[in-house]
């Protein structure tokens, strides 16, 4: 359950901040988030994101979105395109246009813990450190 966009003609650093906010976070959320954020990158990471989700569905079409989680999505560096600038005196300047590789892995929602209940004997036993600490406990003198 995963998508790659290879080759997104934007900066990692600049795609980075976008995925650094939804990484963790269900496929629902994420989603939603995405749709909203201002920058540039989010509509090709929300389309990336659909996309893993719809791979996802493919080997289990009763699966939802709210189900599923971002456990990895990891941007890497892309080829990097050389552009010049001309200078003055007949110079010219390098500009380097970065591009970046984007993986989304999908995971199952983690199920939640089992509450601890704690037996009356563990629970009186506890009381009677608490109370046997507080007698043992020096008292402050005055001086």
């Amino acid at each position: 359950m995963h998508a790659r966009l290879t080759n997104y003609r934007q900066a990692p650093r600049k795609v980075r901040l976008v995925t650094d906010s939804v990484k963790g976070k269900t496929v629902a959320e994420a989603l939603s988030q995405l749709h909203f954020m201002p920058q540039k990158a989010s509509g090709a990471i929300e389309k990336l994101v659909a996309s893993a989700l719809a791979n996802a569905r493919q080997s289990d079409p009763t699966i939802r979105a709210e189900d599923l989680v971002i456990e990895r999505i990891a941007v890497d560096k892309g080829m990097t395109f050389f552009r010049f600038m001309a200078r003055a005196r007949g110079r010219a300047s390098k500009i380097a246009k970065e591009s970046s590789h984007v993986q989304v892995v999908l995971g199952g929602k983690p199920a939640p813990e089992p509450k601890k209940t704690a037996t009356t004997a563990d629970s009186e036993a506890t009381d009677e450190q608490a109370a046997s600490t507080s007698k043992s406990a020096p008292a402050a003198s005055t001086a």
